[in-house]
């Protein structure tokens, strides 16, 4: 099986890109630096095109060309979830890039959502809990979902939308809890900063992560919604807490430093019922 990967050096991407090759897929990486697609471990083992999916002029043909699968990531401007851009540029972008790509014969389509598509809904949440998107990035995406159910009624492809909660891990953004919490630690600083914590969030390595990516991939007959999630929800300051027992670190922590973000409801995680049945499926195949 030949995937191609887009935003293959960013933090998902890097990681499904190892996750396909382990699995023995063909790997058509593409990602706008070639320089930051020098560093990674697996440059040697792909097919690195650099280019940009956005750009007017790419031949989407050609970059396509062979693959049996494409899996989308590349998506710019975050983390900033409340800018415009999201849909003034990037929803439209993405989905002629993707219309492209089934045009020119790719058959099997998979793109990253977001549990912001969920909106400001609290408690479990279901593939089949209507999106209620409350922010413009969860607006895109949602609204690009939409675009591309729409496109199937014209054209045969398979779209697995798999949306993705609380990932954390090697490449993360540098300001995210978990990556600024080991920064405190290894700086050797006495205090943490945080909101007091009781927010309950869905949390999932991005290895874990990308290992469900790639086996939703090889599902190739699965289409629709599906939530990549753990199941579980745990509250922030648990995890704060979690982490700092796995680096033995006695930081103590500033709780209620910050206020709680307006743009999440406080306690909402995905329900993983669909994407275990599909793991379970894959393990009797």
């Amino acid at each position: 099986m030949k995937v191609l990967v887009t935003g293959a050096t960013g933090f998902v991407g890097r990681h499904l890109v190892a996750a396909l090759l382990a699995r023995g897929c063909e790997v058509r990486a593409v990602a706008r630096n070639a320089e930051t697609a020098a560093s990674m471990p697996w440059i040697n083992a792909v097919e690195f095109i650099a280019a940009d999916i956005h750009a007017a002029d790419l031949d989407i043909a050609k970059l396509t060309t062979g693959v049996d699968a494409l899996a989308h990531l590349a998506w710019p401007g975050l983390p900033n979830y409340q800018a415009l851009f999201h849909f003034e540029h990037n929803l439209m972008a993405d989905y002629r890039f993707i219309k492209g790509a089934v045009e020119g014969g790719v058959s099997q389509v998979m793109v990253t959502g977001t549990c912001f598509e969920y909106g400001m809904q609290s408690g479990p949440l279901s593939e089949q809990t209507a999106p209620q998107p409350s922010n413009p990035y969860g607006l895109a995406k949602n609204t690009l979902r939409v675009f591309l159910e729409n496109l199937q009624c014209e054209k045969s492809f398979t779209l697995q939308w798999a949306r993705l909660f609380y990932l954390h891990g090697s490449g993360q953004n540098p300001n995210s809890l978990l990556a600024a919490l080991d920064r405190a630690i290894d700086a050797g600083d006495e205090r943490f900063n945080m909101s007091a914590g009781e927010q309950l969030r869905d949390y999932l390595a991005i290895e874990t992560a990308a290992g469900y990516l790639a086996a939703i991939l090889q599902q190739r007959d699965f289409n629709g919604v599906i939530n990549c999630s753990s199941g579980q929800p745990i509250s922030v300051r648990a995890l704060v807490e979690q982490r700092l027992r796995e680096r033995d670190a006695s930081i103590s922590l500033n709780l209620g430093h910050y206020p709680y973000p307006t743009h999440e409801p406080m306690a909402f995680w995905g329900v993983a019922d669909r994407l275990q049945q599909l793991l379970g499926a894959e393990h009797e195949a």
